[in-house]
């Protein structure tokens, strides 16, 4: 520990305070230090000296071009070289077409004018160039996850009401209830009647036509009679088969409405 107990530490080495900065540190040269590769490759390089200063593309002033390639080749050469193996195919290139172009043009077989040796390197820069617009313009239309999140809602499922089923007990009940009531009623007439099930299936839907919910008890009428209180339930249940009402009960031991199945807007 130091004699000066009560300076304040500069830092802490596994937990222990440190006064001073030790004297036998050693950082390596490059250790701090950041290479960018800015360029995505060789055309990528060339391309942007060109635009850079303005040069014809179609006639690329070959020795400044090259002159400023080769000082890019040299500086990443000394920093990895790996990746300027690629940058030294271009460069060759480079330097042939310069040297083709400082010899005197021969006529070919045909008698025409010999090609620009730059042409093809042209033709790969511009093939090049239009790629990099495509894929930059690609770029800019709004990407999932980039630009844009896909919405997502949680709806927790108990703050959905769900109403319970009828069931068959439920049926049972509400027509042991009917019956009580139609007992009430007494008659001492006695007379054959042909009840008819498909049009009582009619009375019971005019009675819900126009009408959200009705009470279940409401499509029959005890003061008809047992007979037509067995053929209007018949029909309500020949009704539900064929999906044109709906039962429905709010909850358990709750009344039961009775509702056409399709209610127009």
């Amino acid at each position: 520990m130091p004699e000066v107990v009560d300076q304040v530490a500069l830092a802490r080495l596994y937990g222990e305070p440190l006064f001073a900065l030790p004297t036998d540190l050693y950082i390596p040269p490059d250790a701090l230090e950041v290479f960018l590769e800015a360029f995505e490759g060789p055309l990528d390089l060339l391309l942007y000296l060109i635009r850079k200063q303005n040069f014809n593309i179609l006639d690329i002033p070959m020795a400044a071009v090259t002159r400023q390639y080769l000082q890019y080749v040299e500086e990443i050469r000394s920093r990895n070289l790996e990746l300027a193996a690629e940058y030294l195919l271009m460069a060759a290139m480079l330097i042939e077409i310069k040297s083709r172009m400082l010899l005197p043009p021969r006529k070919t077989a045909e008698g025409q004018e010999p090609e620009d040796p730059r042409a093809e390197l042209v033709r790969r820069l511009l093939e090049y160039e239009q790629m990099k617009l495509a894929a930059a313009r690609l770029n800019e239309v709004p990407q999932l996850g980039r630009d844009v999140l896909r919405a997502q809602v949680y709806i927790e499922q108990a703050l959905q009401p769900r109403f319970p089923d009828v069931a068959v007990a439920d049926l049972q009940e509400a027509w042991r209830d009917i019956l009580k009531r139609a007992r009430l009623v007494q008659h001492h007439r006695i007379s054959r009647e042909e009840l008819s099930v498909r049009e009582h299936m009619s009375i019971v839907l005019r009675k819900l036509q126009g009408r959200r919910f009705v009470p279940f008890e409401d499509l029959f009428d005890p003061a008809r009679g047992v007979p037509v209180l067995v053929v209007t339930f018949i029909a309500t249940l020949e009704l539900a088969k064929e999906s044109l009402i709906e039962l429905t009960q709010a909850e358990a031991f709750a009344p039961i409405y009775v509702r056409l199945a399709y209610q127009p807007a």
